[in-house]
Parts: C-alpha cells; structure tokens; sequence
C-alpha cells in the first residue's frame, strides 16, 4: 500500500467559515452593487428586420465567407448613398 495521501484540498473553506450574506450589511452592498448583463450596448446599435431577397444573391454573398451580411450591409448602405 502507498504513503498515506492527504484527500482534503489545501484550499478548501469549511462552509460554516463564510460569512451570513443575509445580514442588513451585505444585503446593502450586493444591492447597491452595479448589474451588468451581456455586452456592452455599441454607440450605433443596428435593427433586427426581416427581408426577402434572391436566392443567389445570397448565395453570392455567404460564398464569399464569414462576415457576409456586415458586406451585404456596406453594400446596401452604398446603394442607397449613405456610404
């Protein structure tokens, strides 16, 4: 049989050590702690739509890899004058 191994992690916390979250003190500060949900919002946010186009026309744009509908996007946007 081998050496006596110590199974119990060095870094181990025994649960009643942690502090009552449930007191007024900490109910304040997880409270008036700031809550931040998904990705930040960008300064030019974009609109969900649906559209109807051709088949090939994209087919064409997705053949030409990732990235195909912020290309579809530049390519309207010079069609229409705005860039």
């Amino acid at each position: 049989m081998g050496a006596k191994r110590d199974d119990t992690d060095r870094n181990w916390v025994d649960p009643d050590e942690i502090p009552d979250l449930s007191t007024d003190n900490w109910a304040r500060v997880i409270d008036a702690a700031p809550v931040r949900r998904g990705r930040p919002k960008a300064s030019v946010t974009k609109v969900s739509t649906t559209i109807r186009l051709d088949r090939d026309v994209v087919d064409a744009f997705k053949a030409s890899g990732a990235g195909w509908q912020s290309r579809m996007n530049a390519a309207l946007r010079r069609a229409s004058g705005l860039g």
